[in-house]
């Protein structure tokens, strides 16, 4: 029966190894692509800023799709979290996520001047743009900027961690 959907696959069993080959091959794509935890946030954050300039359509001093604001400011946002647990390990408990809390304690243990640009970041990519979805030109340069300097701190500190 499945063999009218994928030619050349016979059966239940046969399906199951071609989507496992698939996902096994494309893990290990991933898992090779993207090794520098500080690299991939800042792809992020690069594809934060592709976004808000291609898509979010700039007008004036706001920009007019908060559809592609939301999206930047998340992907900002996560690579700014990519960064920060490459410097701190925050565990997350079973069945529970990260929380910024948690983020907010290992940094102010650290640093806590970096604590208010996590703050910032947070406020401004996470709430304000990932939530609200903020159409304001400024606001959002100012978080894409509090990532920037999230990402920075945790490369000059992953790099002297080691």
């Amino acid at each position: 029966m499945l063999s009218k959907f994928i030619p050349g696959i016979q059966g239940a069993a046969g399906f199951c190894y071609h989507i496992n080959s698939i996902f096994a091959a494309n893990l290990k794509f991933t898992q090779m692509e993207h090794t520098n935890p500080i690299q991939e946030a800042k792809r992020y954050l690069d594809n934060a800023k592709e976004i808000l300039s291609t898509k979010a359509g700039k007008d004036g001093d706001y920009y007019s799709d908060s559809k592609y604001v939301k999206m930047a400011g998340d992907t900002a946002w996560k690579g700014a979290l990519i960064a920060l647990d490459s410097v701190f390990n925050v565990k997350k408990q079973p069945r529970q996520r990260v929380s910024i809390e948690d983020y907010k304690v290992a940094v102010a243990k650290r640093n806590k001047q970096m604590l208010t640009h996590v703050n910032e970041g947070y406020h401004i990519l996470h709430l304000a743009m990932g939530y609200d979805g903020t159409k304001i030109y400024k606001v959002c340069q100012a978080g894409l900027e509090e990532a920037s300097k999230i990402i920075e701190w945790c490369q000059t500190n992953t790099a002297s961690k080691k």
